[in-house]
C-alpha cells in the first residue's frame, strides 16, 4: 500500500521537525492506500460508522500530523479532546483551526447559523473567549498541539477596509494570546499581504500560513514576498488551485481516490518550502489534486 512508501519517509522528516500531513482524515477514497479495508468491516461488510470512529488510529501509523478542520465549526468539549488524543498518542502532533466564532466579524447569512445569520459577532478576536473555551481545554495535551491556525475568510471592504485596519486589531490580539501554543494566521485577502502585515506577525512570532486558495497568489509568489517568513516555524496549507472554487474541486475530485489533476508549480513550491531548515507543518488537501496522500508521495 501507499502507506508503506510514505511512513518511513514521513517519520524521518518528523524527526527533523518537518511534519507533513493532510487536511482531515476520514476519507473512504484512501481505503487500500492508507487504510486497511478489513479493519472496518462489521459482519463482513464495510462499516462507515466504524471507519469514521476508528480510522484516526491507523492514519497516525503513516502520518505524523493532521490538520483538524473540524474545530473551525465549534468549541469541542473536554471529553471530545480526550478521545481524540487517545486515538493518536505522542509523538503525533495536531494542527487545529480555531473556531470561526473567533475569526468572523459578521456571521454569514446562511441557514446553519440560525438566529446569528448576518449578525455582528461580538466574539470576533475575543481573547477571553478563545482562552477559556479553546486554549484551556487543550492545555493537558499541549505537547501534541503543533500549531493553532486562525483562518480569516475574505473580508468585505465594508467590514475590513484595508490591511492596516486589520493589523490595528490583530496586533493587540496576538499580544494577548496565551503563550502556551504556536499560532499562525491565514488570510484570504491578497491585498493584505503587506509589509505591515508581515511585520505584525513577526513581532509576535506568529507564522503567516502559506496557503494555496481560490483568490490568493500562488505559493510560488507568496514565498517570494519580502519578510513573508514571520516566525521560527513554517505553516503551509495546500488547499486549492488558485482560481478554482471549493465547490468545483469537490465536484471534480470526490471521492478522492486518486490524483486527477497535477499541479506541478504547487508541488515545486512545496518542495522548496520543505528545505527552509526550520520546524514546519505542511498540510495537503484532497481538493488540490484529487488525493492528498498521492500528492504527498509525488512531493517526496
Amino acid at each position: 500500500m501507499l502507506k508503506d512508501f510514505l511512513q518511513p519517509r514521513l517519520a524521518e522528516l518528523a524527526r527533523r521537525g518537518i511534519f507533513i500531513g493532510t487536511s482531515s482524515w476520514k476519507y473512504e477514497g484512501w481505503l487500500g492506500q492508507i487504510y486497511t479495508p478489513e479493519k472496518y468491516q462489521t459482519r463482513g461488510r464495510f462499516s462507515r460508522k466504524r471507519f469514521e470512529a476508528e480510522c484516526l488510529r491507523e492514519y497516525a501509523e503513516t502520518f505524523p500530523t493532521v490538520c483538524g478542520d473540524f474545530a473551525f465549526y465549534q468549541f469541542p468539549s473536554p471529553a471530545f479532546w480526550d478521545k481524540l488524543f487517545v486515538a493518536a498518542p505522542p509523538p503525533f502532533e495536531f494542527a487545529f483551526k480555531v473556531p470561526e466564532q473567533i475569526t468572523v466579524p459578521r456571521f454569514p447569512s446562511h441557514a446553519r447559523y440560525g438566529a446569528r445569520a448576518g449578525a455582528i459577532n461580538t466574539d470576533f478576536l475575543a481573547v477571553d473567549t478563545l482562552a477559556s473555551l479553546f486554549c484551556e481545554p487543550l492545555l493537558p495535551y499541549r505537547a501534541q498541539v503543533g500549531v493553532l491556525i486562525f483562518e480569516f475568510g475574505t473580508f468585505a471592504k465594508s467590514l475590513m477596509p484595508s490591511a492596516d485596519a486589520f493589523i490595528e486589531i490583530l496586533d493587540p490580539f496576538l499580544a494577548a494570546l496565551p503563550r502556551h501554543f504556536r499560532y499562525a494566521i491565514e488570510i484570504r485577502n491578497a491585498d493584505f499581504l503587506t509589509a505591515n502585515y508581515f511585520a505584525c506577525l513577526a513581532r509576535h512570532n506568529a507564522a503567516h500560513v502559506f496557503n494555496s486558495w481560490t483568490r490568493m497568489p500562488a505559493l510560488q509568489q507568496q514565498i517570494r514576498l519580502p519578510a513573508a517568513f514571520t516566525a521560527d516555524f513554517t505553516v503551509v496549507r495546500a488547499l486549492l488551485r488558485p482560481g478554482r472554487s471549493y465547490e468545483d474541486a469537490v465536484k471534480r475530485f470526490e471521492p478522492y481516490a486518486s490524483v486527477q489533476e497535477e499541479q506541478p508549480e504547487t508541488r515545486s513550491a512545496l518542495r522548496e518550502l520543505l528545505t527552509q531548515g526550520k520546524r514546519g507543518y505542511f498540510y495537503v488537501n484532497n481538493r488540490l489534486e484529487g488525493n492528498a496522500p498521492q500528492t504527498i508521495e509525488s512531493i517526496l
